[in-house]
């Protein structure tokens, strides 16, 4: 049984399809030994190398949701030497979190070896709700704010929305389905209001319940219809 190349490198869990795709197109894909070409698909007895280094062949894959601390960088390294959310979780071959959450950012962030996860998870068409917990210095947002918020706000890298936005104890709950860079702070500072705290709560319907700061669970099968994903293989 063949599949495609990229599909091959994300169940691996090297990269989503989408990243993957540039891996091949920049040259730094082998398939045994000869430069890969998109669009080729292989099989498990092919060879498959990145950057030199063979990829393993993946079987069972496994996810984790971690509470993030604020200070913790939302990468696998950082040329800063900054502390990473990687040293928050278990040292597991291929495992990266999925999507990020800002520097000072607290609250719920995925971590898997699933590049078909990965996916679902980031790619824009699937449009997955994210619920934000936000303070703010001027305290709990009037109804003003919030409608501006829903009806949408034109910021520097295009229009962005809240599905959803309420008012809460010292700022605001909101619920976006995108996740461009500072996207949240972003758009409660277009109200005229600055973020003291920000904890993510929710993916989907997946929640952070009592998860301790700085702790971190596997995924049950449950979590993962709460998602809306289905597994492509046991973890």
């Amino acid at each position: 049984m063949t599949e495609r190349l990229q599909k091959f490198l994300a169940r691996a869990g090297i990269a989503s399809r989408r990243k993957s795709e540039v891996l091949i197109t920049d040259g730094r894909v082998t398939v045994n030994g000869k430069t890969a070409q998109l669009g080729m698909s292989v099989s498990e007895d092919d060879t498959v190398a990145v950057d030199g280094q063979n990829v393993k062949k993946q079987g069972k894959t496994v996810t984790y949701m971690l509470n993030k601390p604020a200070g913790y960088v939302s990468t696998v390294s950082d040329e800063k030497g900054r502390p990473t959310v990687m040293d928050l979780v278990p040292k597991v071959a291929g495992l990266h979190p999925v999507g990020r959450l800002d520097l000072p950012s607290e609250g719920l962030l995925l971590f898997t070896t699933d590049g078909e996860l990965t996916e679902q998870m980031t790619h824009p068409r699937y449009e997955h709700e994210k619920e934000y917990r936000v303070w703010c210095r001027q305290g709990a947002l009037e109804a003003g704010a919030l409608a501006t918020l829903e009806q949408g706000i034109m910021l520097e890298d295009g229009p962005a929305k809240a599905r959803v936005a309420k008012r809460a104890e010292g700022g605001c709950k909101v619920v976006i389905t995108e996740g461009r860079k500072h996207q949240v702070r972003r758009m409660v500072a277009a109200v005229g209001c600055s973020v003291t705290r920000l904890v993510r709560t929710r993916i989907e319907r997946l929640e952070l319940g009592d998860l301790a700061v700085g702790s971190y669970r596997k995924l049950s099968a449950a979590d993962f219809k709460r998602l809306g994903y289905t597994r492509k293989s046991e973890s």
